[in-house]
C-alpha cells in the first residue's frame, strides 16, 4: 500500500473550515501572491483604475514587509509578536519603530531609484525596476 504525506491545504481548498495558521500560507507565500497580482494589475484597461490598484498593492506589499521586519524584531527582542493581550507591568516593552526604519531593516537599495528593496521581491515597490 502506497502512503502518501498530507500536505497543508491550500486556501481555496480549506473551504469554510478554520485554517491553522501553522498550516496555512506563509507572509511570503503572500507577498509572492501579491507580486503576481501586481503583474496581472498592467492588464487592466482603464488607466486611472489600473494605477489605483497598483498604488494599493504596493502599499500592501509595504506593509507586509514592515510586518515582517517587525516580527523578527521583536523576535530578537525575546518578545512574542503575537500577543494580544495587554501586557504585565513588569513585561519588557518592544522599542518603537517607525516605517522608514521597518522598511529600512534587512533590506537591500533599488539601482534605479535608491529605495530599499525586500530580499523577498523580485521588483522595487517604489519605481516597479526589475531586480
Amino acid at each position: 500500500m502506497e502512503s502518501r504525506a498530507r500536505t497543508a491545504p491550500s486556501i481555496d481548498e480549506a473551504g469554510p473550515k478554520a485554517m491553522d495558521m501553522a498550516e496555512g500560507p506563509t507572509l511570503s507565500d503572500f507577498m509572492r501572491h501579491l507580486q503576481a497580482v501586481l503583474e496581472e494589475s498592467t492588464d487592466i484597461p482603464d488607466a486611472k483604475e489600473q494605477q489605483h490598484r497598483q498604488w494599493q498593492i504596493e502599499a500592501a506589499i509595504q506593509e507586509a514587509i514592515i510586518f515582517g521586519n517587525r516580527y523578527r524584531e521583536l523576535q530578537e527582542h525575546g518578545l512574542d509578536p503575537l500577543r494580544l493581550v495587554k501586557p504585565k507591568l513588569n513585561d519588557p516593552v518592544a522599542p518603537p519603530v517607525n516605517k522608514i526604519e521597518a522598511l529600512k531593516t534587512g533590506s537591500m537599495q533599488c539601482a534605479g531609484c535608491g529605495s530599499h528593496l525586500e530580499a523577498d521581491l523580485s521588483f522595487c515597490p517604489a519605481c516597479g525596476q526589475e531586480k
